[in-house]
């Protein structure tokens, strides 16, 4: 806990706050730090003992912020650059698992010749040396581990992947394309999608998070981005997955899930999108769900592409966005 008080009291010095257009709110009781890193572009947050684990898709890099609040890059540079829709692509993940470091890295850019380490889960030892576990992704966007055993969403193809330690590899659920009513489509394009029709966008899953012993995997929805289509599904993390449980519907591109220490389901909305505009400033907002009963309560409002929630402990959270922001959140009592 001290480790994270010095994080934040050191950081303070590092790095400019987050700068021009309007400030990200926060729930009354709670308070909120953000600190911006010029030129970055983070993507995945995780714990690493003390420190705090984050990946950058700009330089491709990942990187471990201790004690002293300093940004240390370590480990090889990943490919990283712009995917086939403008969004950049690279090392979406970093998480500990043992004395190796596991990175979820993302598809080949657009500009780029294929290498070994696209599309792959990738073990990153203490000298820094890259092993691939396994290849056999389209696009692996964050994964989570447990008992030895990896669980993998893989955007591009709809689909939750269970990877073993040794690269065995099988699909434990691939998500049909959602229906959507035209209706909600003749808002983008009143003359392309006629009344009375109904129109299939791809799942996209995106965020995954382990709890009872059920798999949480956000679907973020395909283009293009309607709002309220995104939901939260749950699977049995063993047995039979063919029939996934509809636990959250009505989001606005849901792309990272987490739990806190109490239960409690947090939804990290990635926004809202317009053709003209992409993704909204400050569209995004991280949901708390009250595990009794269907409240929502939004603790952190007015985030511009956020992609990732961390729970650091029972009072603090930690937000990236691909601003280059890292958004620290703080409950100012606990229960």
């Amino acid at each position: 806990m001290r480790s994270f008080h010095a994080l934040i009291i050191v950081s303070c010095l590092l790095f400019l706050v987050a700068g021009a257009g309007a400030e990200p709110t926060v729930a009354p009781g709670y308070t909120l730090e953000t600190f911006n890193t010029p030129g970055a572009a983070f993507a995945g947050v995780s714990r690493d003992g003390g420190g705090l684990l984050v990946s950058d898709l700009e330089s491709g890099r990942l990187y471990r912020r201790g004690t002293d609040g300093k940004l240390v890059a370590f480990g090889p540079v990943f490919p990283h650059g712009l995917d086939v829709i403008g969004d950049p692509t690279g090392p979406y993940r970093v998480v500990r698992v043992g004395d190796v470091l596991v990175v979820a890295q993302g598809w080949t850019p657009v500009n780029s010749d294929e290498g070994p380490l696209d599309h792959a889960l990738v073990a990153i030892d203490a000298a820094g040396q890259a092993r691939v576990i396994s290849s056999d992704f389209w696009n692996p966007f964050d994964f989570i581990v447990a008992g030895g055993t990896y669980y993998v969403i893989d955007s591009a193809r709809n689909s939750v992947e269970r990877v073993q330690a040794d690269g065995r590899k099988s699909t434990l659920m691939a998500f049909r394309r959602m229906g959507e009513a035209a209706a909600a489509l003749r808002s983008l394009s009143p003359t392309e999608f006629a009344e009375g029709n109904s129109y299939e966008v791809d799942a996209v899953p995106t965020g995954i998070a382990l709890r009872d012993g059920r798999l949480y995997i956000a679907l973020f929805g395909g283009f293009p981005f309607l709002a309220g289509a995104g939901k939260i599904v749950s699977i049995p993390a063993a047995g039979d997955a063919s029939k996934p449980q509809l636990d959250v519907k009505g989001l606005n591109a849901p792309v990272g899930i987490a739990f806190d220490n109490y239960g409690e389901m947090l939804v990290l909305e990635h926004g809202t999108y317009n053709q003209k505009e992409g993704f909204r400033k400050g569209s995004g907002r991280l949901l708390k769900l009250n595990k009794l009963t269907p409240d929502r309560k939004i603790i952190l409002d007015g985030l511009t592409r956020p992609v990732s929630v961390l729970v650091w402990d029972e009072r603090r959270l930690v937000v990236s966005d691909l601003g280059g922001n890292l958004h620290l959140l703080t409950r100012e009592s606990a229960r």
